[in-house]
C-alpha cells in the first residue's frame, strides 16, 4: 500500500475495499457459547479487498478438558489430535500478533468474540474487544431474500467454493472469500464504508437479540469518530505559487559545469534547470535540473573532467513538477515520497513557472501533520485509491476546527477529487493496454465538472465527468474506445469512494463525451433551446476543469462555450430560471424538514452557484469559482454590492454548516447528503440560514434584472 495508508487505523470512513482486516474462525468444545472451549483458530489476512492467501495463521489448542465426540465428529478434532499442543495462552499471544490492528471478519462472529472472551477471561489476560464485522449480517443485508445466511447458503449465492469446511483456517478463508465478493453487492445498496456496514448491522434487531440470548457477544460496535488530529494549517493555506522561486534560473545544455556553478554560487541557489533553449515558459518535458548533490557526485568521482563537461550531461531527467496551483501539502508529499529536494513548478498549460527546493519549505512547522501526502499520485488501484481518499474526511475535521475558510477546505477536497480522478484516467489507459484495446486512438483531455471543477467540492461528491477528445464522430471507432475508457474510469472512481452520477454526468455516457467539434455543435443547440428545462446538466460543463490528457483541447472547448453563451442572452436567463427549486418554508414561516434535516444545497447553495455561473456566462467573466466569479461582478459594478456580498458570505456560511455536518455524518456510519440537521445548530445559525435563505428565494428576479446590466 501506499505510504501513510495501511498502517493507519481504519475508521468509519475507511471504504471496506480498504479496510485492513483478518478472516477469523474457531472450533470448540461445543455449540454454547457460555461453555465451550476453543480447540482451534484459524484467521488469513484481507488486503485491497482480497483474501490474501499467505500468511496463514493455523493453530490447535488443547482446552484442558475432553472434547465430546460429537463434537469430534463436525470438525474432526480429537483429544489425541490436541494433546501436548499447548494451552490457549501460548496461541493467544500468536493470534494477537498475526491480526494486530486490523479489523475481524467472520461468519456468526460474534460466538467467536464471545468464547474467545471467555478464554480471555479465564487465563486472566487482557480483554479489549476488537472492531469486527459479520460476514452473516452483511450477506443479510446485501440479499435479504436468501433461504438462510449460512456459510453453506451465502457461498452458493456468490458463486464461491468451499473448502476444509469446519476447520479453523477452511471456515476462515471462506468468510474472508465472502466478505470480498460482498463489497461489490454492499455498495449496490450504498453501504461503502466501515461505519456504514456497522450502522446497517446494528438495525437487524432481531438477529442481534437472538445472538444475545445465545451468549453471543455483540458483533459489531456503533462508529465513533476518532479524535481530532491537530494540522499545522499553512501547508494547507498556501499554495506552491506562492513559495516557489521564480523565474526558474535556466542554462543551456551546452553550458560548461564550471560556469554554472559559478552561477550558482553568485546567485545563492541550490539548483539549476538545463534546456536546449536556455529560457523559461516552454514545456516542462524540454527542462533537466543540476542540484548542488549532483555536482558534488561527479566532482567526486570525475574530478579531472568535470569542471568542463556540458551540464546536461549532468542532468536529471525527467523532470519531476508539480501544479503551481497545488497545495503545499502535496509538495512535501512528494518531496518525501520521491526523496527529492527540488520540485519544477508548472501552470496549467504545463509551462515551466518556477522552482520550489526544501529551502523553500522551511517555514512549516516540523510537527506539520501531513496526511494528505500525495499518495494518489502512485496508487496502483481502487484499494489504494481509497485507501487514500478516506483520509480526507479527518484532515477536513481538523482544518475545521483550525478556523479555515470552508472555501478553502472545499478546494483541498476538490484537489483531491481531480487528483483521484486524474489517477484513475491513468490507470485505466494502462487496464486498456493489458486488455488489448491499444493506446489512445487520438489526442483527448479528461474533464471533471461542476463543484469538483469550481473548487468546490464537499464530501459528497458525485462523479461529474466528461471527455473532450481531438478527432472522431459519434459511435466512430475513437468515441467507441473512449466509451470503454469511461466506463472504466467510472467503475473505479465508484470503487474508490467517489459513487456514479445519479444524473448520468459521466463521460461513460454519450452526451458527456465527443470530439471538439461534436462538443462545439453541442454549444449551439444549447444556445438555440427555447425552454430551460432541455438544459438539465448544461450549466455544469461551464465549470470544467481539465485533469488529465491534452489541456489544449478543453481550454478551445470552454473558450468556445463562452463565447457562444456570452453571445446568446435567451441562453443564460433560461439557465438562470431553474436556480430555485420550491419552497423550503412551511405556511407559518419555519423551515420544510425531511427527519429533521433540510437540504441546503437546493434552497441554499445552487442558487448562489446558478446566480454566479449564469451571469459570468452572460457577462463574459472567465473565473471558475463561485466565490471569483462574484468578486469580479462586484468589481464591474454588476449587481448591487450589498447583494454581492451577502452572496459571498452566504455561500461560505453554507459549504462550512455542509462540511461539519458531513463529517460527523461520515464517521457515524451515516451516508453523507447535502441536508443538516437544524436542531444541531445554534439560534444565531438557524436565523442566519432563514435569513438567508429567504433572500435567495429572489435570485431569479436579480438574475433577471442583471442580464442586461
Amino acid at each position: 500500500m501506499p505510504k501513510g495508508t495501511e498502517l493507519k487505523p481504519a475508521t468509519g470512513a475507511t471504504p471496506l475495499i480498504a479496510i485492513a482486516a483478518a478472516a477469523v474462525d474457531t472450533e470448540t468444545t461445543g455449540p454454547d457459547a457460555t461453555k465451550a472451549r476453543v480447540v482451534q483458530i484459524g484467521a488469513i489476512g484481507i488486503a485491497h479487498g482480497r483474501v490474501v492467501r499467505e500468511p496463514q495463521f493455523n493453530r490447535l489448542i488443547d482446552p484442558g478438558e475432553t472434547i465430546p465426540s460429537e463434537t469430534s465428529l463436525i470438525h474432526g478434532i480429537t483429544d489425541a489430535d490436541v494433546d501436548g499442543v499447548g494451552s490457549f495462552v501460548d496461541a493467544w499471544a500468536q493470534f494477537q500478533e498475526f491480526v494486530g490492528d486490523r479489523i475481524l471478519v467472520g461468519h456468526s462472529i460474534g460466538f467467536d468474540l464471545a468464547v474467545l472472551e471467555r478464554e480471555c477471561r479465564r487465563a486472566l489476560l487482557p480483554w479489549k474487544k476488537p472492531r469486527a464485522l459479520c460476514v452473516r449480517l452483511l450477506a443479510t443485508i446485501a440479499n435479504p431474500n436468501l433461504a438462510d445466511h449460512s456459510l453453506e447458503m451465502i457461498a452458493g449465492w456468490l458463486r464461491l467454493e468451499i473448502a476444509g469446511r469446519h476447520s479453523a483456517l477452511g471456515d476462515a478463508i471462506a468468510a474472508g472469500d465472502i466478505f470480498a465478493a460482498l463489497i461489490p453487492e454492499l455498495r449496490k445498496r450504498n453501504i461503502r464504508t466501515l461505519g456504514e456496514a456497522e450502522v446497517a448491522c446494528l438495525a437487524l434487531s432481531d438477529a442481534l437479540e437472538a445472538g444475545h440470548r445465545a451468549g453471543w457477544a455483540e458483533p459489531v460496535s456503533r462508529p465513533q469518530a476518532p479524535a481530532v488530529q491537530p494540522v499545522d494549517p499553512y501547508a494547507y493555506r498556501h499554495r506552491v505559487g506562492s513559495l516557489m522561486s521564480g523565474p526558474p534560473v535556466v542554462v543551456k545544455s551546452t553550458k560548461p559545469t564550471r560556469q554554472v556553478i559559478d552561477l550558482m554560487v553568485k546567485r545563492k541557489i541550490s539548483s539549476v534547470l538545463v534546456s536546449d533553449h536556455g529560457t523559461p515558459d516552454r514545456p516542462i518535458e524540454e527542462y533537466g535540473i543540476v542540484t548542488e548533490r549532483d555536482l558534488l557526485r561527479r566532482i567526486s568521482s570525475d574530478a579531472e573532467r568535470a569542471f568542463d563537461m556540458p551540464v546536461a550531461s549532468i542532468a536529471t531527467r525527467p523532470l519531476i513538477s508539480i501544479r503551481a496551483a497545488a497545495f503545499a501539502y502535496r509538495a512535501i508529499g512528494r518531496m518525501d515520497r520521491l526523496k527529492v529536494r527540488h520540485l519544477a513548478v508548472r501552470d496549467d498549460e504545463g509551462m515551466l513557472v518556477g522552482v520550489l527546493s526544501a529551502r523553500d519549505l522551511l517555514r512549516l512547522r516540523a510537527a506539520a501533520a501531513i496526511d494528505l501526502d500525495d499518495t494518489i499520485e502512485h496508487a496502483k488501484d481502487a484499494a489504494e485509491l481509497a485507501a487514500t481518499w478516506s483520509m480526507l474526511p479527518g484532515v477536513v475535521r481538523s482544518l475545521i476546527g483550525e478556523a479555515i475558510d470552508p472555501r478553502v477546505v472545499a478546494e483541498i477536497i476538490s484537489d483531491e477529487l481531480c487528483s483521484l480522478t486524474r489517477r484513475a484516467a491513468v490507470l485505466t489507459e494502462q487496464q486498456m493496454q493489458i486488455e488489448g484495446h491499444g493506446p489512445p486512438p487520438c489526442a483527448y483531455a479528461m474533464l471533471v465538472l461542476g463543484s469538483g471543477g469550481r473548487g468546490e467540492s464537499l464530501m459528497a461528491p458525485d462523479q461529474d465527468n466528461a471527455i473532450v477528445f481531438a478527432d472522431g464522430e459519434p459511435d466512430g471507432h475513437e468515441d467507441n474506445w473512449f466509451k470503454i475508457l469511461g466506463a472504466k474510469l467510472a467503475d473505479m472512481l465508484d470503487m474508490s469512494g467517489v459513487p456514479y452520477c445519479k444524473g448520468g454526468v459521466m463521460a461513460a455516457n454519450a452526451g458527456f463525451r465527443g470530439s471538439l467539434d461534436t462538443w462545439k455543435g453541442r454549444v449551439e443547440d444549447w444556445v438555440r433551446r427555447l425552454r430551460p428545462e432541455d438544459l438539465l446538466n448544461v450549466d455544469i460543463v461551464y465549470d470544467l476543469r481539465p485533469v488529465h490528457g491534452d489541456t489544449t483541447l478543453a481550454t478551445q472547448f470552454i473558450e468556445y462555450a463562452y463565447e457562444r453563451g456570452h453571445a446568446e442572452p435567451v441562453f443564460a436567463k433560461l439557465l438562470g430560471e431553474q436556480m430555485i427549486s420550491g419552497n423550503p418554508f412551511t405556511v407559518f414561516g419555519g423551515f420544510q424538514l425531511e427527519n429533521g434535516r433540510l437540504d441546503i444545497k437546493t434552497h441554499g447553495l445552487f442558487p448562489i452557484v446558478a446566480t454566479a455561473r449564469t451571469l459570468a456566462i452572460r457577462h463574459g467573466i472567465r473565473e471558475r469559482s463561485t466565490r471569483a466569479r462574484l468578486e469580479k461582478l462586484i468589481a464591474l459594478d454588476i449587481g448591487g454590492e450589498r447583494d454581492m456580498k451577502a452572496m459571498l458570505a452566504g455561500h461560505a456560511m453554507l459549504i462550512g454548516l455542509l462540511l461539519a455536518q458531513q463529517t460527523h455524518d461520515i464517521y457515524a456510519g451515516i451516508p453523507v447528503s447535502s441536508r443538516i440537521e437544524i436542531n444541531a445548530l445554534t439560534r444565531e445559525q438557524r436565523a442566519e440560514l432563514k435569513s438567508l435563505i429567504k433572500h435567495l428565494q429572489s435570485a431569479p428576479d436579480l438574475v433577471r434584472d442583471l442580464m442586461f446590466a
